[in-house]
């Protein structure tokens, strides 16, 4: 059986580390071990390394040993990627100012990713019923 090729966003490796918010923390720590154990195909871009580079330096070396410790494949935002991601603001699906997490869903799409994961649910993992 082929395995999910899952895109991770920003919010899904910051929980790992938020004792603000336990239950969130402790399944997402679930879902990364079985990312460890290779049940998955992970990918993230370079919208995520952007983000984390911009946490202050505890946060950034705590994620960042977090994504040390599994596999997965960067993929490298491209002028399609960015095209979509703009499409998005065009068609008023998202606004300009949630450009980045346009991005991250246009990097999902176009690095061929089954499914997103994400625990924004504002911008990313919303159903809209108009």
């Amino acid at each position: 059986m082929k395995k999910l090729k899952v895109y991770l966003d920003t919010s899904v490796i910051s929980y790992l580390d938020q004792s603000d918010a336990p239950e969130r923390m402790t399944e997402t720590r679930l879902f990364w071990e079985q990312i460890k154990a290779d049940k998955y195909d992970a990918v993230i871009s370079d919208i995520v390394i952007k983000e984390i580079e911009n946490c202050d330096d505890k946060k950034k070396k705590t994620l960042t040993s977090y994504l040390a410790a599994i596999t997965y494949e960067l993929f490298i935002l491209d002028e399609r990627s960015i095209r979509i991601a703009e499409q998005f603001v065009d068609l008023h699906i998202m606004k300009e100012k949630h450009i980045d997490d346009c991005r991250h869903i246009a990097g999902a799409i176009v690095s061929g990713c089954d499914v997103i994961v994400s625990w924004n649910f504002k911008h990313i993992v919303n159903y809209k019923d108009d």
